[in-house]
């Protein structure tokens, strides 16, 4: 790093400490190149002045979220910045484009929610605060937009929470193109679900750390096109091999070992296995438990692990076999035989150890041993088959473990990626690599050498990323970066990695001969060497050497390099093991092609690691890289510590000071113009005063200083290494100076104001002497006055007393007399009083005896009818039985009715005709008695006139002849009148006959009357009883009916029938609809009882039932507009279904019409005229039908519904005694609706309260298309809002005054365009006819919005919470309370209130004098509706950009923290972002609530 300059006697600056790494002090004096600080802790420490780096006073209290931001950027400035926010639970910073996490050890769920990914999802990069988040959004949206493939790098050393940033970086990938797994389980979930397996066969302890990852893993997660997550892998590279067979004190073997012998007995007796001390690969380290780890159950752990990622029960017996027989193999051990250069077995325990292990590796024992010590070499002429030596033995057995881990655990690995599941169409994937750190240890050895080796490989590709972003900066800002000279590495890549001279090379060569040792080696490094000035050979030491690496000087031991860099891939194992009768280990070694199985091949560990290490680079070449660093703040893993030495170390490890001092080579300071000339306009006051613009006065204000190499951007001023010191040692100077001259002005203004106050005192003592004087004499004469008016008053008081005693004597008196009358009246009408109050009192009691009796009786009967009441079963069959018996009485009273009119008339007429015989035979007969009486008297006249002699007279034939048949005739007619007489006695008997008939029918016709009206009482007083039953058994009955086919049979209709209405009884209506509407119904008979005489309808039902449904339709698709403040299509809507009963039947279709109409009228969402038009239509037409409907059998019914009732007696029984005239109904009238009183309750079917729903989810979707579709208007003028003041203020300069005031306005435009937006809403709102409930509501969920949306900004940008952009945001909430006083409390009503939040974090930021403000004072007065995360949050980012001020105390900080801490287990008390309330918040109950009357005016449809 470039040293810094111009340090002065007074500056702050940093030294060296060797505890704190660095500490802050204040230079005392300067000698030559030394210089004296006195540092914070009272030390004065002496050090040179090229160790001293200035200290930024100025720095923000919360430290900054981009390091590059930073004033000096230095390593103690890094370290300071990071302690500082650490502090603040800040954990993550950024460092360009690198993000740095900082482990917090403890639970911080608010930075990890579904909210917080939303808030980043699609957010540049650097707008909001530092997250983990950010990079993965900024990874995912470069492989959306440019469609190249990502990367995410996560490095760190064990501890620092790389699993952790890795399983957020996962989870927030998921979040954006997620994909359900396997069994409903995620991709993420997968991938983490595979840890404790990695784990327990990758991970080992180390001298640093008890879980360190002995292996690099690169997670791809694989997206399709659409950026959806279609698949994941698993890469490892880079396993430390060498550490099955050799580790070092105290370190310990892979985990997987220690679990398997920790394991349940059974286990351990199958696999013959016993104390981990007992075998060579665990006992070399004296390590065998972790503090605070049980090894049993991490094993058990670990299977149930194994279980989850798809690893069956079979294949982990297998796995597990392997890991013993690798732990035998290694207590293998060998003697010399009988012949030069062989081995044999060394003893019976070996032996043991040898058939173990082929027994669990299910081969030939024999073929083991000999796979171990005897070679085959291959010859043209022949095969000689050799012996190993013990020592060779031993290299073979080592090989032999190290390649069976190795294949076992890449199957592993390959098993998980195969239940993760992969794509091999994906062309686009996000790697997230997580891989060890640089190690650095007292004793390093081949695996350190390995793991720095790729650190610094990774290093390499994070220099040139870093380099290349410095250019882009460049590049962007137009200056010229060609002479900046790039910081590599590649010289300490060349002394490892080249051929033919590097350490690799010269390591593999060494083990090639049979003869090499570690100290040959060594000496051939020290030759080869010797001159590198990345090598150094230490003194003391024959094979030590030194590498200088970026992170530091690392020493390693060469005594095992040997040893552990061989990996002979041997053919005799090959074979040995491909033969094996276990198909688990048969499938580890496939067959080898034939020419590479004749013979044993060297292979090295280290190649092989560099083959692997040029793989994963060339992956990352491929892809566009993102780093996250990550650190571990201290070794006790507790939350609040800092431990800066070791910060600085990872800091070192991670290249992140590398990277600063990239940056440092360039240009390391960049400040924009307005924050340059906000901090060093006071080096040149002239530059405000003039019109020059920023970048002219910045360049002004540097080439006054002096300053050269610096350059000028299109925004920025790029600054040198040193120079921000130097300008601001000056800017010291005439701050100094100021202050002096303050403080001199001060002074003299003091001591003015002293002398001007002593003056003061002595006139107003002088004034007050004086004072005193004049008031004794004052006094004196004042006590004179006051005692002879004293006297005067006392002598004209006795007198008046005198007076007053003599005269209230006589009144006294008086007074006593009169009373005395009064007394006697009163008592005479007292007791006149008491004998009438005696006597109302008897007749009272008397009246209520009577109506305590009458109650009583009338109570004894509720209660009988109430028991009767309580057999509902019985009661309802009962009624059902009655209403079927009093139908079928009704329909046969009325035929009888008919039957006895109808022969009434007969016998009638009958008697009729047989009277008028009757009459006419008897003037026969009379005119033929009169005759014949005429004929006796002329024949009596004729004898007696006749002389009286007695002869013998002749008769005269002709008369008698006459008289016989005169009598003749009379007999005949006296038989004619016989047999009438007869007949009409018998007429008349049957007659009698059938009026006592008629009369019995009659009787028993008004019984039943009687009876049914008795049973209509009954069922009516019933259906009271029994209404919530027979709600709900309709519905249960109507949703049968629509589930089984034959339901459908079963209808109403079945029993009524609508019959078309005669045009004279309909009011006259003009126009199609009218006509349509007008056409009214009446119950008739069913068809099989009709009378003969009825006329059949002309059109059947359900013609003209569409035809007037069709009509409605048409007439509600269009615009009807309103009337009456009411709209037409509702009313309309409403009166044509009350006036067809749709409600009250059992199906129809009109309503899923009328729904679907409304359904295409809302399709078009974005506009809000047609959605206000509707909204009207649906909340007005929701209202009526819940005013007007009720639920089947509803327990109340009005007096109306008392008088009609909806039943089938009701209906029948109304229907018959009515005209057909009378049974039509009045329409659009005027008279069926006119006000509250004359809304009549139907009793609504299942179809209606269907359709009540629908229309209640329209309204509510309508509702929320509209608060959505203002929410996206006014969605991006919040967002610049909130980011105006950023973009703004830089033409916003102390000293510009007209300037600054065109800018206010310009920021004010904002919120005015928000209050158009709500008051177009409104006004739309209004010419629609909405109701005010539902406006307010709207407004109130939109302030919501508002706030949430302002809030949320506020704490996650920092440059956001500021005391100017509180003022700015208070000036635009004063905008929108000016909006809501004018739009009203009915339109509004509380919705300000619901800014509650934002009004009271921005009146915290525009509070002056904050370090005064007590913790009580700020949560009870100043913001009491704030949580304690939330005040925490903007207390630690605020930042006064106008006056310079600080926050609130330290104290009050640490006490919010203490309060966070002890609420830490709480989610949601952890979260300080606010949530958007999406929900409706009202029901129909509210709206029917809202307004107590409704009235449907008078509708004139439209066609």
């Amino acid at each position: 790093m470039a040293q810094p300059v111009q340090i002065i006697v007074g500056s702050h600056v940093w030294v060296e400490d060797p505890v704190l790494a660095w500490i802050d002090g204040e230079v005392t004096s300067i000698k030559g190149h030394e210089v004296h600080v006195k540092t914070k802790n009272g030390k004065t420490v002496t050090t040179n002045v090229s160790k001293v780096y200035p200290k930024d006073t100025e720095a923000p209290p919360g430290g900054v979220d981009d390091m590059t931001k930073l004033s000096y950027l230095h390593e103690p400035g890094v370290l300071q910045n990071l302690a500082t926010r650490y502090q603040l639970n800040e954990i993550y910073t950024y460092t360009g484009n690198i993000l740095i996490a900082v482990n917090p050890f403890q639970r911080l769920p608010h930075l990890y929610d579904t909210h917080m990914m939303e808030q980043y999802k699609g957010a540049d990069f650097g707008e909001l605060s530092p997250h983990v988040f950010a990079v993965g959004d900024a990874a995912y949206r470069a492989m959306i937009n440019e469609g190249k493939c990502n990367s995410i790098l996560v490095s760190g050393e064990s501890g620092a929470g790389k699993t952790e940033t890795t399983k957020m970086l996962m989870r927030y990938l998921a979040h954006l193109g997620g994909r359900s797994g396997v069994e409903g389980r995620t991709v993420e979930q997968q991938v983490l679900e595979s840890n404790p397996v990695l784990e327990a066969f990758g991970n080992a302890k180390t001298v640093r750390n008890n879980n360190s990852s002995r292996f690099g893993k690169f997670v791809e997660i694989q997206f399709d096109k659409n950026g959806r997550i279609s698949g994941a892998a698993i890469r490892t590279y880079l396993l430390e091999r060498s550490r099955v067979c050799q580790i070092s004190n105290p370190e310990r073997n892979y985990h997987c070992f220690y679990l398997l012998c920790a394991a349940p007995e059974e286990d351990v007796a199958r696999y013959k296995l016993g104390s981990p001390k007992s075998y060579h690969y665990l006992n070399q380290s004296s390590c065998y438990e972790l503090e605070g780890v049980n090894d049993a159950h991490e094993y058990l752990a670990t299977r149930r692990a194994m279980d989850i990622v798809g690893i069956n029960e079979e294949e982990q017996e297998a796995i597990f076999r392997v890991v013993a027989a690798i732990l035998h193999l290694g207590n293998i051990d060998f003697a010399k035989g009988k012949e030069i250069d062989s081995s044999v077995i060394k003893d019976e325990k070996s032996r043991f150890h040898l058939n173990t292990t082929a027994e669990l590796l299910r081969c030939d024992a024999q073929s083991l041993e000999d796979a171990l010590i005897k070679r085959e070499m291959v010859t043209p002429e022949e095969v000689i088959t050799r012996t190993l030596d013990p020592v060779n033995a031993v290299g073979s057995r080592d090989a032999l473990a190290k390649t069976l881990y190795s294949r076992l655990f890449d199957w592993i690995v390959e098993k998980i990626n195969l239940s993760i599941g992969q794509d091999p169409t994906s062309k686009s994937l996000i790697g997230v690599l997580d891989i060890y750190g640089f190690e650095s240890f007292k004793s390093n050895s081949f695996e350190q050498f390995c793991i720095n080796f790729t650190n610094e490989k990774l290093q390499q590709h994070f220099n040139q990323h870093v380099f290349k972003m410095e250019q882009e900066e460049y590049s962007k800002e137009e200056i010229n970066w060609s002479y900046i000279e790039f910081v590599d590495n590649q010289d300490v890549l060349d002394l490892i990695e080249k051929k033919p001279g590097g350490i690799i090379a010269l390591l593999d060569e060494a083990c090639m001969f049979p003869k090499s040792t570690h100290e040959t080696f060594a000496q051939k490094l020290y030759q080869t060497f010797k001159s590198n000035k990345r090598f150094i050979k230490p003194k003391l030491s024959r094979t030590d050497f030194t590498i200088l690496h970026y992170a530091g000087e690392v020493a390693y031991q060469a005594n095992l390099f040997l040893e552990k860099n061989k990996d002979y891939v041997v053919a005799e194992h090959q074979a040995l093991l491909t033969a094996s009768k276990c198909p688990f280990v048969a499938g580890l070694f496939p067959p080898l092609p034939e020419e590479s199985s004749k013979s044993s091949k060297f292979s090295s560990i280290g190649s092989r690691f560099k083959l692997q290490l040029h793989s994963l680079m060339e992956t990352l070449s491929s892809t566009e890289p993102h780093y996250i660093r990550c650190v571990k703040p201290n070794n006790v893993l507790k939350p609040g510590i800092f431990e800066n030495a070791n910060v600085i170390q990872q800091l070192r490890c991670g290249g992140v000071l590398e990277a600063i001092r990239i940056s440092c080579a360039g240009y390391p300071t960049r400040r924009t113009f307005y924050d340059f000339l906000d901090r060093f306009s006071v080096l040149s006051p002239e530059v405000l005063e003039g019109n020059y613009n920023d970048k002219v006065a910045c360049q002004t204000i540097l080439d006054k200083k002096g300053l050269k190499g610096y350059q000028m951007g299109k925004t920025k001023v790029f600054l040198r290494a040193g120079q921000m010191a130097e300008l601001d040692a000056r800017r010291s100077e005439v701050l100094g100076n100021a202050a002096r001259t303050i403080q001199l002005r001060t002074r003299t203004y003091m001591t003015r104001k002293q002398f001007i106050a002593l003056r003061r005192m002595a006139r107003e003592l002088y004034e007050q002497l004086r004072r005193e004087a004049g008031a004794l004499k004052i006094q004196k004469n004042f006590r004179a006055f006051i005692a002879r008016k004293s006297y005067l008053k006392l002598r004209s008081g006795a007198v008046v007393l005198q007076t007053g005693y003599r005269g209230m004597i006589a009144r006294n008196e008086f007074r006593f007399r009169k009373q005395t009358k009064a007394s006697v009246v009163i008592q005479a009408h007292w007791r006149c009083h008491q004998a009438y109050c005696y006597y109302k009192s008897l007749q009272k009691a008397a009246i209520v005896a009577q109506c305590g009796w009458r109650g009583r009786v009338a109570r004894r009967e509720l209660r009988n009818l109430r028991m009767a009441a309580r057999e509902t079963g019985a009661l309802k069959e009962a009624k059902d039985k009655l209403e079927k018996r009093v139908e079928e009485l009704t329909w046969r009273l009325q035929l009888e009715k008919r039957l006895r009119i109808d022969l009434e008339e007969a016998k009638a007429q009958e008697f009729a005709k047989l009277q008028d015989t009757i009459n006419a035979l008897r003037l026969k007969v009379e005119e033929a008695n009169s005759m014949v009486i005429k004929e006796r008297e002329l024949a009596r006249k004729a004898i007696e006139e006749a002389p009286p002699v007695v002869k013998e007279t002749p008769v005269i034939v002709q008369d008698t002849e006459k008289i016989n048949s005169l009598t003749a005739e009379v007999e005949k007619f006296k038989a004619l009148l016989t047999k009438e007489t007869q007949t009409a006695e018998n007429a008349k008997k049957a007659t009698a006959l059938a009026e006592a008939k008629n009369s019995d029918l009659i009787k028993k016709l008004e019984d039943s009357e009687k009876k049914a009206d008795e049973q209509h009482i009954l069922v009516q007083r019933l259906e009271e009883k029994l209404s919530n039953l027979e709600s709900e058994n309709q519905v249960l009955r109507q949703q049968a009916l629509v589930i089984s086919p034959a339901g459908k049979a079963v209808s109403v209709r079945s029993k009524t029938t609508i019959i078309q209405r005669n045009p004279e009884n309909n009011t006259a209506l003009n126009g199609e609809i009218r006509k349509a509407l007008a056409q009214d119904s009446v119950l008739s008979l069913p068809p099989s009882r009709e009378p003969e005489t009825e006329e059949k309808p002309q059109k059947s039902l359900n013609e003209k039932q569409q035809e007037n449904q069709d009509i409605l339709i048409k007439c509600i698709s269009e615009d009807l507009g309103f009337s009456g403040g009411r709209p037409v299509a509702a009313c309309l809507i409403f009166k044509c279904l009350l006036h067809w009963r749709s409600f009250e039947v059992e199906r129809t279709g009109i309503f899923d019409r009328i729904i679907q109409t409304i359904g295409s009228a809302i399709e078009v969402q974005d506009n809000n005229d047609v959605l206000a038009y509707w909204l009207s239509n649906a909340s007005t037409l929701l209202l009526l039908l819940q005013r007007t409907l009720k639920a089947s059998g509803a327990a109340s019914l009005t007096p109306q519904r008392r008088r009609t009732s909806a039943s089938l007696f009701g209906r029948v029984s109304q229907g018959l005694r009515a005209s057909p005239q009378s049974v039509g109904f009045s329409f659009l009238n005027g008279r069926m609706l006119g006000g509250p009183d004359n809304l009549r309750q139907v009793e609504a079917k299942y179809p209606a309260l269907l359709f009540k729903q629908q229309l209640t989810a329209f309204l509510e979707k309508i509702y929320g298309l509209i608060r959505d579709n203002l929410k996206k208007e006014i969605s991006p003028l919040l967002g610049q809002c909130i980011q105006a003041p950023r973009t703004s203020r830089a033409s916003m300069v102390k000293g510009r005054s007209q300037a600054n005031a065109a800018a206010l306005q310009a920021l004010i435009a904002h919120w005015k365009s928000i209050v158009n937006s709500l008051n177009n809403c409104l006004k739309t709102m209004r010419a629609n006819y909405v109701l005010p409930l539902i406006v307010r509501k709207i407004f109130t969920q939109i302030f919501s919005f508002i706030n949430v949306q302002l809030f949320n900004s506020l704490l996650l940008r920092r440059e956001c919470c500021s005391f100017s952009n509180g003022e700015y945001v208070k000036t635009g909430l004063a905008e929108l309370d000016q909006w809501c006083h004018e739009a009203t409390e009915e339109f509004v009503g509380s919705a300000l209130d619901e800014l509650k939040h934002i009004r009271q974090a921005v009146g915290f930021l525009v509070i002056h004098q904050k370090p005064k403000k007590s913790l009580k004072e700020i949560t009870n007065d100043l913001c009491p509706v704030l949580s304690i995360q939330q005040l925490y949050r903007i207390s630690t980012m605020y930042w006064d950009d106008k006056y310079g001020t600080h926050s609130v105390s330290t104290d009050v900080i640490s006490t919010m923290r203490v309060m966070m801490t002890e609420d830490s287990n709480n989610a949601v008390s952890s979260s300080f972002l606010l949530d958007d309330d999406s929900s409706i918040p009202f029901t129909v109950e509210d709206i029917s609530k809202s307004i107590e009357q409704i009235e449907v005016p008078e509708i004139e449809p439209r066609l």
